[in-house]
């Protein structure tokens, strides 16, 4: 695959900065092999079912990149080179504006949707705008990584933290503070993502303050940080080596820098969540995408490559330990954050009293052209 996405724990993998690393060993070879066919078997019939229903599908899908989830479409389009694949890529919260405008305009583009905004799938659950669906592998993916009743179901846990420069980390990693960042060392070298433009860094913020309190991020402003629209810029001026540390993101940040998952500071974790449409004008290429998204072999092949896969029989990439044994995280918390709206615009608009509004053009579509209805066929 082509521009193989590398992200170690990110809930956004960005094609402009990601390469790709070795799984670890999985389970005995005589299941796996056994689980496998069972899948593939079942991956078979809803191809010939999708080719059926005339081989389309549309996925809006959060990324900060327009070719962030390419290598993703690239692997899709290679095992089933018959059925069409619109991929659209864009930040979750313009994804999820035109997916309610579609269903309130009765004209739904979208097939199924991959975001971060986890109220959202609350919502249309509520709503009855979801269809019911459990993907292939359903009952392998952890409890916290799906709706129990079946009307979503996650793809892959995210994970937002600190990227650090190597040669200013503790001699023990682990051992890294926030208040670090406020040595004289980080001044001007701090590259940080708006806060008040992304969910998943505000949630990263709003545990930062929890901690430390506002005054922290008063302290932190003071370090003149270059603020910058998109998770994967932040991750690309570490890896260059022109800025020290990026706040509450995620990214590969090699050759001079990494992500830290620091013994003393929370980080958000999460399960991206993906589901279908009860209107969707093409369910069965739906149900094929997601349920190949979920099979064992994507997940290993595609996901647990660079983050961690929502199934229980899939290992983690090296060099991370299973998620359930990170103790300074809660898969579940981002997504009650999130749902309790209210909260997250007083808390936003604090924010925004440190960094300022959000400038700069949309870095999922930068040049403006999406739409209303993107992928359209």
């Amino acid at each position: 695959m082509q521009n193989r996405n590398k992200l170690i724990g990110a809930a956004i993998a960005s094609a402009l900065a990601l390469t790709a690393v070795t799984t670890t060993a999985m389970a005995d070879t005589t299941t796996r092999r056994h689980t496998t066919a069972s899948e593939q078997d079942q991956l078979q019939a809803l191809h010939k079912a999708a080719k059926a229903a005339g081989g389309k599908v549309t996925v809006y899908i959060g990324g900060d990149a327009p070719s962030q989830w390419d290598s993703l479409a690239a692997a899709f389009e290679k095992q089933f080179p018959d059925v069409r694949l619109h991929l659209v890529t864009d930040l979750s919260k313009y994804h999820d504006a035109r997916i309610d405008n579609q269903l309130a305009t009765g004209h739904l583009v979208a097939d199924a949707a991959i975001l971060q905004t986890a109220q959202d799938f609350d919502r249309w659950k509520k709503q009855g705008d979801l269809l019911k669906y459990k993907p292939v592998g359903w009952d392998k993916v952890f409890t916290n990584a799906k709706d129990k009743d079946g009307y979503y179901t996650g793809v892959f846990y995210g994970a937002f933290s600190y990227l650090v420069n190597t040669k200013q980390l503790p001699t023990k990693p682990s051992d890294f503070k926030a208040t670090d960042l406020l040595k004289p060392a980080f001044k001007n070298k701090l590259i940080l993502t708006y806060p008040n433009d992304d969910d998943a860094v505000l949630f990263g913020y709003k545990q930062i303050v929890d901690k430390y309190g506002w005054n922290y991020l008063a302290k932190l402003v003071r370090q003149n940080p270059k603020l910058i629209r998109g998770v994967p810029g932040s991750a690309a001026g570490v890896a260059s080596g022109d800025y020290l540390a990026s706040v509450a993101v995620g990214g590969d940040a090699r050759p001079n820098g990494t992500q830290v998952f620091s013994n003393t500071e929370t980080f958000n974790s999460w399960a991206q969540r993906g589901a279908i449409f009860k209107q969707a004008p093409h369910k069965a290429g739906a149900k094929l995408f997601l349920s190949w998204l979920d099979s064992q072999a994507a997940q290993k092949s595609a996901i647990a490559t660079w983050t961690w896969s929502v199934r229980k029989d899939v290992a983690p990439p090296t060099g991370l330990k299973p998620l359930a044994s990170y103790k300074n995280t809660d898969p579940d918390a981002f997504a009650k954050f999130m749902n309790n709206r209210a909260a997250v615009e007083r808390f936003r608009s604090q924010v925004e009293l440190y960094f300022g509004q959000v400038k700069g053009v949309d870095p999922g579509d930068p040049t403006g052209t999406l739409g209303r209805t993107p992928g359209a066929f």
